[in-house]
């Protein structure tokens, strides 16, 4: 048994190997973490640009759906009430 292995339960863990294992996990973490970073800063980039480039901004198709979804639904509800009123 070599001195840098230690033996847990009949299991031998050779520690230099795990240890650059370990960094080199880290490291590829940290890599992948900084990685992610760049994607989302230039998505967020091509976002705020084709955004800008649209000729209706977004809040405004927004308003627009949320008004004709509105005229829609009142529009709806008086045909069911003028179909279910009451006679009386």
């Amino acid at each position: 048994m070599a001195t840098n292995d230690r033996v847990i339960s009949g299991f031998r863990v050779n520690r230099p190997l795990l240890t650059g294992g370990v960094a080199l996990t880290a490291i590829g973490t940290a890599l992948s973490a900084a990685g992610t970073v760049v994607v989302c800063a230039a998505l967020i980039a091509a976002g705020r640009s084709w955004v800008r480039g649209l000729d209706t901004p977004p809040t405004a198709l927004a308003q627009r759906a949320l008004r004709e979804a509105k005229v829609a639904s009142t529009a709806g509800w008086e045909a069911w009430r003028a179909e279910h009123s009451s006679p009386n």
